[in-house]
């Protein structure tokens, strides 16, 4: 015996207040919240794709550009990402090199890998393993906002290191980018509706 979802009985849940209601053929309004229900996300595969275009943009000038200026009696050392995981591995700090390059490097390029797979797999109407694809789309949600970290440690040490010429680090252009990458990949994140991946599924059994 096959289920009836929601959207089959004509039911949405409130995307604010997640309470579940009945839609009608104009625009639906919770009766809880007040705030407009829709189906799925409205363009959400449309907002998603701008989205990560954006993000894949951002992510170049985000790894070549310096994230930190570091002076010191009067010479100054510009950092990128990269060139502070090598300085890490050198010094043998490697888990604090793994750490920098996992959270800053490796998961924003594959939450936006995951995020494109997702895509693809219902816009090309894939049947293979929606469950997985699902655990999937919430563990890179969930994941996504640790790769603040390198922002939080340039925050941390552009506040504390102010000792005039003696020493003194700066914010650079690269971690503004960087933070927009990880800012908009959230986004991404948010505006993929999951649901979109079960559809598939159901129009098919119809």
């Amino acid at each position: 015996m096959q289920s009836t979802t929601a959207k089959q009985a004509g039911l949405a849940s409130c995307h604010r207040c997640h309470l579940l209601s009945k839609l009608s053929s104009n625009k639906s309004i919770c009766p809880r919240c007040r705030a407009v229900i829709h189906s799925r996300k409205p363009d959400s595969i449309a907002r998603t794709w701008a989205l990560i275009i954006t993000a894949f943009i951002f992510y170049i000038p985000a790894n070549i550009l310096p994230v930190t200026y570091t002076s010191s009696i009067g010479m100054v050392q510009p950092d990128t990402i990269m060139s502070g995981v090598i300085y890490f591995i050198h010094s043998g700090s490697w888990p604090i090199a793994l750490i920098i390059f996992i959270a800053s490097v490796f998961v924003p390029l594959l939450k936006l890998i995951i995020l494109i797979v997702l895509l693809l797999s219902v816009q090309l109407r894939w049947k293979w393993r929606p469950v997985d694809r699902t655990r999937l789309y919430h563990l890179t949600e969930a994941v996504g906002r640790w790769s603040m970290l390198d922002i939080f440690v340039i925050t941390i040490l552009v506040a504390l290191v102010h000792m005039g010429a003696l020493a003194n680090i700066a914010a650079g252009l690269g971690a503004l980018f960087f933070a927009m990458v990880v800012v908009i990949t959230m986004l991404a994140a948010e505006s993929f509706d999951s649901r979109l991946i079960w559809d598939n599924i159901e129009n098919t059994d119809d």
